[in-house]
């Protein structure tokens, strides 16, 4: 009897790339076309795919090497994007806290710098091992673990700068955490 060919199946994968896209986008509609050249990319180098790599940090590493390729110009329209939505009237924030508060973590992650955000993404959201992620984004595992650090320490910094300006306002509610770190002050 033939033994069969692992199927090339990225169905199962989808969620994974678009959530990734989106982190590194900041955009669905980029995030989508980011996806779209992912999976034409994984299509034209099936033949080369090694069915002993895990298909899914795979699948995250051509995405990421995708989003880079075209990165100058989605990130100087990224930008352009960013500055006109805050030139722009805001619109009444939501009235219960944890809705400010995420707006407000949210906010903060995707302001922090590319290599950093990719990094915490991929650990923190995808879940991946620190050897899995840098393996994804193509860099040393040291790398890796001071990309997260400086992203974490960033995210720190300013919760505790939103604290100190929050003094009289309420605590912030106990189900929501720090990703990565205590959520009580260091010493």
């Amino acid at each position: 009897m033939r033994s069969q060919k692992p199927s090339f199946d990225v169905i199962g994968q989808l969620s994974a790339l678009r959530r990734y896209a989106r982190s590194l986008t900041r955009d669905e509609h980029d995030a989508e076309d980011l996806v779209q050249d992912t999976l034409v990319r994984a299509y034209e180098r099936r033949a080369g795919f090694d069915t002993s790599r895990n298909i899914r940090v795979w699948l995250l590493s051509i995405l990421h090497n995708a989003f880079i390729d075209g990165g100058r110009a989605k990130r100087a329209e990224a930008k352009r994007v960013l500055h006109a939505a805050e030139l722009a009237p805001g619109a009444e924030g939501p009235a219960q806290e944890h809705h400010v508060r995420l707006a407000d973590v949210r906010r903060a992650f995707l302001d922090l710098p590319d290599e950093q955000r990719s990094a915490l993404h991929l650990v923190a959201i995808e879940g991946l091992s620190y050897a899995e992620a840098a393996n994804a984004l193509g860099i040393p595992s040291g790398t890796l673990m001071s990309r997260l650090a400086r992203a974490r320490a960033t995210l720190r910094a300013l919760e505790e700068a939103e604290g100190r300006s929050r003094s009289d306002a309420p605590p912030r509610p106990s189900h929501l955490k720090i990703v990565g770190g205590s959520d009580e002050p260091s010493s």
